[in-house]
């Protein structure tokens, strides 16, 4: 008989360094502000991760580790069962994070003033390892059609964009996040083919695979063909999906070892080599381990999407839920308000007593959203959204 997870149960992380919830006054935040904002679950690690962590603790050495043949299959089971496609361990390289990998393909496959394409509202990182690199960002934004709350993908306007900026390198978020957009083999494929046109070498950034809600499916860039592969470079971690960000280890596959070696040598010269040991561990349990519990996590993660999702509907019809497709953040709209990003913002600090990161911060495309984790136990979550509704109603009513 499997285990059930208790996803309600409330943990106090604060006094614990916690960036979600220690760190509001150093980042100018009010400490008594309720935190949805970075991406970082509040649920209990699952016991065979943490069992797992205790029986290497007790060994009672840390040296310098290097990942196993076992730690290698476990992640490659991983993939074949839940995303249809078998990484191999020589395409390999271990990083700390899926944004420092970012970085070393941002100096590995562009030089100093070349192009880098990226697909805003995103991720914030992604320009920001452009820029602070010295190369030049260019935006092929997402189209937004307010009438159905959606997102969609101009392949016209990417390839625009790629010609008339000489584009060398694009950073793909898939599934996209914030909008929370789970791209389809389709659309995938056109973006694909116009790389391959063009010369393209593409990163896809798919730490939030493992979240496609129900009805909608994750496609890696990896099924789409030997000769996608073949110019491309796929991050993957556990640490989204078993909440093990604090651990830094995420795997990194290039099939080309040409595209390979320029990656490792950026790697090399930024002085990282061997991985955080229990990192290593973590990882290799999770994806031994993790199947029923990340059934349930999503089961539970649905809920809590309906919950928001009916309490907009209800209270806040002038707040408009973008359709979530994949991750555990929610992209909501809040134009019908009248506000400016300023004015957004202090609605949501200074009378919802909320933390959540604003829309601006993805890039002008993103302004007058805003985004909330709803990885949280659904106490937590009821609260949130009952101080952000009232905030909202209290506005409007005005």
């Amino acid at each position: 008989m499997s285990q059930t997870y208790n996803f309600d149960q409330l943990i106090d992380r604060r006094g614990t360094g916690c960036l979600k919830y220690d760190c509001a006054v150093q980042r100018g935040k009010s400490p008594d502000l309720l935190p949805l904002w970075v991406a970082d679950m509040d649920f209990a690690t699952p016991g065979f991760i943490t069992d797992a962590l205790q029986e290497r603790v007790r060994r009672g050495v840390f040296g310098y580790t290097e990942p196993t043949q076992s730690y290698h299959q476990a992640v490659a089971d991983w993939m074949w069962r839940h995303h249809g496609w078998t990484p191999q361990a020589q395409w390999c390289t271990v990083t700390p994070g899926v944004v420092y990998a970012l970085a070393c393909a941002v100096r590995a496959f562009a030089q100093p003033g070349e192009a880098v394409l990226l697909q805003q509202p995103v991720y914030y990182p992604f320009a920001e390892v452009i820029q602070d690199n010295g190369r030049r960002m260019v935006n092929a934004p997402l189209t937004y059609d307010a009438h159905t709350a959606s997102y969609s993908f101009d392949p016209q306007a990417f390839e625009r964009a790629i010609q008339q900026e000489d584009v060398r390198l694009f950073l793909l978020c898939n599934p996209h996040n914030p909008v929370g957009l789970a791209w389809t083999a389709v659309q995938l494929r056109q973006m694909m083919d116009i790389c391959a046109r063009h010369d393209v070498v593409v990163v896809s950034d798919e730490i939030h695979a493992d979240f496609a809600l129900e009805g909608y499916h994750h496609t890696s860039v990896a099924t789409l063909g030997p000769e996608v592969l073949d110019r491309c470079v796929i991050c993957t971690s556990a640490s989204k999906t078993f909440n093990l960000a604090g651990l830094q280890v995420s795997n990194i596959y290039i099939p080309n070892p040409q595209l390979r070696q320029r990656f490792r040598r950026q790697n090399a010269a930024s002085g990282y080599s061997q991985a955080n040991v229990l990192g290593l561990v973590a990882t290799e349990a999770a994806y031994r381990h993790g199947d029923e519990w990340l059934h349930q996590l999503k089961d539970y993660l649905q809920g809590n999407i309906a919950l928001v999702a009916e309490q907009l509907r209800r209270r806040t019809p002038e707040l408009r839920l973008v359709t979530p497709q994949s991750t555990y953040l929610l992209w909501i709209d809040c134009r019908q308000l009248g506000l400016d990003d300023e004015g957004l913002r202090r609605l949501v600090e200074d009378q919802a007593r909320l933390w959540l990161d604003m829309g601006d911060v993805f890039g002008p495309d993103g302004s007058g959203f805003i985004r909330i984790n709803v990885a949280c136990p659904r106490a937590v979550l009821s609260q949130a959204v009952g101080q952000l509704t009232d905030a909202v109603r209290a506005h409007v009513d005005a």
